[in-house]
Order: C-alpha cells, then structure tokens, then sequence
C-alpha cells in the first residue's frame, strides 16, 4: 500500500487562481507606492513611497501588522444552494473577510496597503469549487479596490488531520500606515462633552454568528426562512459589511481628529464604552434598526439588552468627536460615500463605563467587560 500523500493538482488549481486574483489588484495602492518587477507567487514586493512622509516632516512612519480571522461567517447558510446562490454567498463573504480586515485597522486611522489570505484545508477540491473561485475572489478583489490595497495572495496549505473535509478556515493579516501628516487615532483625548456619530451597519457583519447559526436551527424552514420583506433568513445574514476606511481617511483629511474610532463587532453596543476611562455613553438618537435584529430578537425571545450585548443592531462604528460641529462634518462625510449616520449622543464623567441607551430605555454597565484601551 502506497502511503498517503498530497495531491497537488486541485491544490495548484486554486493557487493560480489566487495568484491571477492578486494580479488584479497591483495597481489599488499607487497613492502608496508600487509593485516593481514580477509578482511571484509568495515573495512579494511593494515599494513604499516615503517622499510623503519625509516632505510632512513626520519623525515616524506609524504602521500596522494585522492579523484577523473570519470565524464560522461562511458555515451559517442553508445546503441546497444553487450555482447562482453559491457565488453570491462566496462574493458576500469575499466583502466580509476584507470588512473583518481592514475595519479594525481604519479605527487607528490605518489606511491598508497591503493584505494577504490564509485559506488552510483538509480536501481543496471540496472547498475550493467553481463557485467558491468566482464569487470568493471577486468580492475580495472588489473590497481591494474600494479599500485601495494591494493583495498578496498568501497560503493555501493542505491539512487533512486538522479540518474538517468540506470545511475552510478563512483568515488573513495585513499591512497599513497612517498616511503622512497625520497622527493614529487612540482613546487617550477621549473626553466629557465629546459626541458620538452612528455610522449604518449593513446587518451582522461579521459577528453574532454562533447565535444567528442556533436561531437557524429553530426556524420552521432554517435558512430559508423568509423574514416580513420576503428576504430569505441567510441572505439577510450573508450581506457583506460596509468597509469603513475610506470614511475614517475622508475625517481625517477633512481636518478632523476623531477622539476615538470604534468598529462594532463582537461585544455589540459595549463597544462603544471600549476605552478605559471612567465615562458614560448616552445615546439619544438612533439608526433604523435592520430587519434582520428585529426578526432575531422576536424568533429568539432575547432581550433588547441581550441583542445590543450581542450584534450591532444597525451600528457598524461610531466616531467621537469634540465638537458637534465636528461631528456633523463626520454625519456628511459618510453621506457623501452612500453611508447612514447620524449624531446619536454624547459623552458624560461617571463614576464607572456604562452606555444609556435612552430610546430603548436600558443601561449596559461595564461590570464583566473586561476589553479596554
């Protein structure tokens, strides 16, 4: 009996298709700098143009390594898709794996230059099908263009002892620099008085998946439950975050230091009391609310307080700022690249964190959250 082995074949197939997806992508980072010469397969180059930085008179060139993973995001759908349905899943959640990404690093006001895909599995040629090739990578190299980075595609190894075979772990890191001029973003001159602006989320995003995969199971017809407008439960799930960073860069450049820039993901509405100051969040106006928050919240009997521990419910990030002023720039700034936002509140001394969400009528207490910065 021959001993097991690899079997390159279908391996190299997506390989090359990863690597014909970089290519694409060479020129989404020119205001940074360039790819000189050839673009291998995994020894990459970017040259990085510095003459910006050293003519601003910046004394550092501020940059960011980012490591992030999409979780259970592309395990949460029904299995009788069709070809169709296949590839606009993939591409959704080609867009969510670039949100996942680049979102936390336009927070500190990282502009991503370059990013980079990890995609191990145990059977490539279950995974890595016709559908999964098309959609996948043309919603990924589409949120390249939007972001403005270029993609080095990265690894793809075969691990058939450690995943499960029709499953694919998705994750990624990458590369980003405050462009020149300017200053990262932080919470330390985050203060009483300052406001908070809302900017939409376009559902889940990326987070809550483990809860909305367990609502699934209860549903009369699972992901293909129809929720009131007729969407189907999955396709109100799967829709692709919103990538923030070319509004956090348009803030910047309009003159605006943010005092904080927060991603709502994981931990939901606790986000927004992050930093570790001793402050209270009160929040007088809201977002709409998406569909899908309200059909999860009535399918699944959690409470308001419950939902906004768990999900965004309609927030994608909120941006803090001194002034109104400043935060109504901010509201029309998102307006100008097709975002809903709004001045949801502003922030008050207290003696511990907590968020006052006053149209719902329930306070989260920062008891038992331990993230800070």
């Amino acid at each position: 009996m021959l001993p097991d082995r690899i079997d390159y074949v279908d391996l190299d197939r997506a390989k090359n298709a990863f690597i014909a997806a970089s290519k694409k992508t060479m020129g989404f980072a020119e205001a940074y700098g360039f790819m000189p010469g050839g673009f291998g397969a995994s020894a990459n180059v970017f040259a990085l143009d510095l003459k910006p930085f050293l003519k601003s008179g910046a004394e550092n060139l501020l940059v960011t390594l980012l490591p992030e993973g999409l979780g259970t995001a592309d395990d949460a759908r029904p299995d009788d898709f069709s070809s169709e349905e296949w590839v606009k899943f993939w591409r959704n959640v080609g867009l969510k794996t670039m949100s996942t990404l680049t979102n936390d690093a336009a927070s500190s006001g990282m502009q991503t230059i370059l990013i980079s895909l990890y995609l191990p599995s145990a059977r490539p040629e279950l995974v890595f099908t016709a559908e999964f090739m098309e959609g996948f990578l043309d919603g990924f190299v589409d949120g390249c263009k939007r972001v403005g980075c270029v993609y080095f595609s990265g690894e793809t190894p075969q691990l058939k002892t450690k995943i499960f075979e029709d499953k694919l772990d998705i994750a990624g890191a990458l590369f980003g620099v405050v462009p020149a001029g300017y200053s990262a973003i932080d919470s330390s001159e985050l203060v009483e008085g300052d406001f908070m602006v809302f900017v939409e989320s376009s559902g889940p995003h990326e987070n809550g998946f483990t809860t909305l995969r367990s609502v699934a199971e209860g549903l009369p017809q699972g992901y293909r439950t129809k929720l009131p407008s007729g969407m189907e439960f999955w396709e109100a799930i799967n829709a692709p975050g919103h990538l923030y960073t070319s509004l956090v860069q348009a803030v910047m450049k309009a003159g605006i230091r943010p005092s904080n820039v927060e991603p709502i993901t994981g931990h939901g509405w606790q986000k927004l009391m992050r930093p570790r100051q001793a402050l209270r969040y009160v929040v007088d106006t809201m977002l709409p609310v998406p569909e899908i928050f309200s059909f999860v919240e009535q399918a699944s009997g959690m409470s308001t307080e419950t939902m906004l521990k768990t999900f965004n419910y309609g927030v994608g990030m909120a941006i803090y700022t001194h002034t109104r002023e400043e935060a109504e720039k901010v509201v029309a700034l998102a307006a100008e690249q097709g975002l809903k936002a709004c001045v949801a509140g502003h922030v008050e001394e207290a003696e511990a964190r907590e968020v006052v969400v006053k149209p719902l009528g329930v306070t989260i207490h920062g008891e038992g959250f331990a993230l800070g910065k």
